[in-house]
């Protein structure tokens, strides 16, 4: 108790003396960067997740072919979870001697529970305006049916007609435009209907043995329904599965990971630029306290209670700076979430505590992390250093001390990454960013040295005093260099890796597919589309088959009883077609493409589904496509792009070898809004062909894509903060030494003048090689992340090494002139008393 009390007066004595000001700044700005970096992706993340399970109309769902046990809903409610069922079936709609099979869709109250349903007037068939559309306030009335456009125009309906379904009739009342749960697969994508679960009974549509999907529609706080599904999980039966938005939509899925990728780089670049601040105001820290040290030694004081002292020290300074760092961030972060609402017309949800808990480990084990090698070295302070000030630091736990703080820095990469590949690369790419920075730094700064006799006086000087401070230059030129590489890994990240999700989705993506159409309906649809002056779309052709053997084996769903995912792709069909090139959007990972015109029974599957159903290079795979069996050897594995929303297919065969089999075909086209009437026209032209609009999830993934780039280009402001504290702590790291030093060669006739050119001398080369670090490393880390982790094509750009040398120079000159100006001002005989 007596060295806590003690330490506290220690922290009181040199927050009050100004002892503590770059330290705390760094660690205050530290802190602040990553506590607003960390409530702001968590707002950000909880309102992409929220806008995305709009798709879904819920937060999970729980699906099953059977009628699902009221015990789901009940613990859903006592959890504080709203609750909504869904019940889905395909059959047969009349309107008199017309019949449609449609996908019914009977709700019960407070469906959905995210997102709304959109209804239009029947006149918005034609003009399809903006203005004719409204938002549902509620589900269908008993007696009533809303149909889609698709049943609408086939069954030439109109509001008020009355249909047959099942055994009892219902009156149309509304056209359904839009539903938040439409399935963008190319499963049921047929006419819609939906009906008041009240209703389903009615129509005895429901018999023994009728494939009937049930769903249970939950939504409310993140953490509640992460209870359910881990209650849920346990309880599901083989016939039962939950899904969130990332098991249903595996395009959301990938936005969503890729924009928390995105915001964890951010994270971490905060986290290196408060290491790098840490580090150097920690240096300064312990050589003004070797004095104090000596003198404590002097009067007896152990190692074990200096050691004590500065551990309690070092606590409560953390513990302090960290919370004001949180509070600032806090605030920081909800004056630009009105910003950003206001950009974006996004209502972000309130954050939660964990960001502030993160922010006071994260300032705990940096300044800990970097502060413990000094606090080891400063007990050991010998107490002859009281009559002898030549006697420095001991540097016996220096090297020990710095691989723990780099230790910890590693473990905090890996954990704010929230992905162990991404967090990997990052330690391993500044863990040698650090040794080649390093060696390269000391190799230069002799270098150099040799050719200061060659040059001005300025320039002389400034080389002579780098070289002088060998150790103190090296350790400030990679702190510097890993700070503004983090900066512009950023950077680049932002400008090249951002810009080339957006290219992978452009604004003119295809957002319709059309399926199911006939061999003799190719040349006419073609006709059909330049009749319209629309771009005809390429043609794909398509072709089911049942997967039943694997290297001469029968394989059945059983067999993955496991793994409900390959399950699932075992029991259905799938879409194979034939091809001479590879798709833009494809990339060969493993194996070789066929040549053009082969006649080999030779196959190419995509990567993710061969490791779901567990095959390789080589196997023999087996379909079963209308009673016909069709095998060929898998040749290659393909990486598909999915982004793009054109069409692709799991498995792709040479031409020749499907050709006999029934085929349909599949394409997918752009229609701007102004001519989405041309859509009408085509399905009254060919009623046979489903046509998917998927523009509802293309806008979803553009306006995500969009507030990813925006909310990047806020975190990047504080960021920038922390690349300032940097600068501070590396200039303040060296002000007594050159105050000490003004003062003797102004004593010996030296003008301030002379003074200041020699410093800018100094500065410029001490910038010029932390830029050139900089450059170097953002380079190569920013091809490694967005290669390896982010999967976009990264551009190498000549500019960065131009951008990173200028603004490491420019920033460390005037940094360092604006810092050294009281070192300048100082009376030299003021100085040299003290020093005596």
């Amino acid at each position: 108790m007596n060295h806590f009390k003690l330490s506290l007066r220690m922290l009181h004595r040199d927050w009050r003396a100004g002892e503590l000001n770059v330290l705390l700044l760094a660690l205050i700005i530290a802190v602040s960067g990553i506590a607003t970096v960390g409530f702001f992706a968590d707002r950000v993340e909880s309102a992409l997740a929220r806008e995305s399970n709009q798709l879904l109309g819920a937060d999970l769902l729980v699906i099953s072919s059977q009628p699902l046990p009221e015990q789901y809903a009940d613990e859903a409610q006592r959890l504080g979870l709203s609750v909504s069922s869904l019940t889905k079936l395909a059959s047969m709609i009349s309107n008199g001697d017309s019949n449609l099979l449609t996908e019914i869709k009977s709700v019960t109250e407070g469906y959905p529970l995210r997102g709304r349903v959109h209804l239009a007037n029947q006149s918005a068939q034609a003009s399809a305006t903006q203005a004719e559309i409204r938002e549902a306030d509620g589900i269908p009335q008993l007696g009533a049916i809303w149909v889609d456009e698709k049943a609408m125009t086939r069954l030439d309906l109109k509001v008020g007609d009355v249909v047959d379904v099942g055994v009892t009739q219902l009156t149309v009342t509304e056209l359904v435009v839009r539903e938040p749960d439409h399935s963008v697969g190319f499963i049921n994508m047929g006419p819609r209907a939906m009906i008041n679960a009240a209703d389903l009974e009615k129509t005895g549509l429901i018999q023994e043995g009728s494939r009937v999907a049930y769903q249970l529609l939950i939504a409310g706080e993140p953490h509640a329904v992460q209870q359910f599904r881990d209650w849920a999980k346990p309880q599901l039966t083989k016939a039962q599965r939950m899904e969130g938005i990332r098991d249903a939509r595996p395009e959301i899925k990938a936005a969503l990971e890729r924009s928390e990728k995105f915001l964890s780089l951010a994270a971490l670049a905060s986290v290196v630029l408060a290491a790098a601040a840490i580090a150097l105001a920690v240096r300064r820290f312990t050589q003004r306290h070797l004095d104090g040290c000596a003198v404590m030694r002097s009067l007896g004081a152990s190692q074990r209670q200096l050691f004590y002292l500065y551990v309690y020290y070092f606590v409560a300074l953390g513990v302090i700076a960290s919370s004001i760092g949180c509070l600032l961030g806090f605030a920081a972060q909800q004056i630009l979430t009105h910003w950003l609402t206001g950009l974006v017309e996004t209502e972000l949800p309130w954050p939660n505590w964990l960001p502030a808990v993160q922010g006071l480990l994260v300032g705990m084990v940096l300044l800990l992390g970097f502060a413990l090698p000094p606090v080891l070295n400063l007990r050991s302070v010998p107490a002859l250093r009281v009559l002898r000030r030549d006697i420095g630091l001991s540097n016996a736990h220096s090297i020990a001390g710095y691989l723990l703080g780099l230790a910890a820095l590693s473990l905090l990469f890996i954990w704010k990454a929230q992905d162990l590949k991404l967090g990997l690369y990052i330690v391993m790419g500044f863990i040698a960013a650090i040794a080649i920075f390093g060696g390269l730094g000391w190799l230069l700064i002799r270098l150099l040295s040799s050719l200061r006799h060659q040059a001005g006086g300025a320039w002389r000087y400034g080389l002579a005093s780098i070289r002088r401070r060998a150790v103190s230059s090296v350790l400030q030129a990679v702190a510097l260099g890993l700070g503004l590489m983090a900066l512009l890994v950023l950077t680049l990240i932002q400008d090249d890796l951002i810009d080339d999700w957006h290219t992978s989705l452009p604004p003119d993506a295809p957002n319709h597919f059309l399926v199911n159409i006939q061999a003799d309906q190719l040349q006419p649809l073609q006709e059909f589309f330049q009749q319209h002056a629309l771009e005809p779309p390429q043609m794909h052709p398509m072709v089911r088959g049942r997967l039943i053997k694997i290297n001469g084996k029968e394989v059945s769903a059983e067999d993955y009883a496991d793994d409900l995912h390959a399950e699932r792709h075992i029991r259905r069909e799938f879409n194979l077609t034939w091809a001479d090139e590879l798709g833009s959007d494809n990339q060969v990972v493993q194996g070789a493409w066929w040549e053009n015109g082969t006649q080999k029974a030779e196959l190419s599957i995509e990567e993710g589904i061969a490791k779901t159903i567990r095959v390789k290079l080589g196997d023999e795979l087996t379909y079963d496509i209308a009673g016909s069996h069709f095998s060929a050897k898998i040749t290659s594995m393909r990486k598909i792009d999915w982004d793009t929303f054109r069409v692709n297919f799991f498995v792709v065969v040479p031409p020749g070898l499907l050709e006999n089999y029934p085929a349909s075909y599949i394409t997918s086209f752009y229609v701007p809004p102004t001519e989405i009437h041309r859509v009408h026209e085509l399905v009254k032209a060919f009623p046979n062909i489903l046509v998917v609009d998927v523009a509802t999830v293309i806008n979803q993934v553009q306006q995500m894509i969009q507030q990813v780039s925006q909310a990047i280009e806020f975190v990047f402001v504080f960021t920038l903060l922390a690349g300032f504290a940097v600068l501070y702590a590396a200039i303040a790291a060296t002000q007594d030494e050159r105050i000490y030093e003004a003062a003797i060669f102004r004593a010996l006739g030296a003008r301030r003048e002379q003074l200041s050119r020699a410093w800018a001398a100094e500065f410029v080369i001490l910038g010029g090689l932390s830029g050139l670090f900089a450059s170097a490393g953002a380079s190569a880390l920013g091809y490694v992340i967005g290669k390896h982790v982010l999967h976009l094509n990264y551009t190498f750009n000549p500019w960065i090494w131009a951008v990173g040398v200028s603004i490491g120079v420019a920033g460390v000159l005037i940094a360092g002139l604006l810092g050294t100006r009281s070192a300048l001002s100082s009376p030299p005989l003021l100085t040299l008393r003290k020093i005596g």
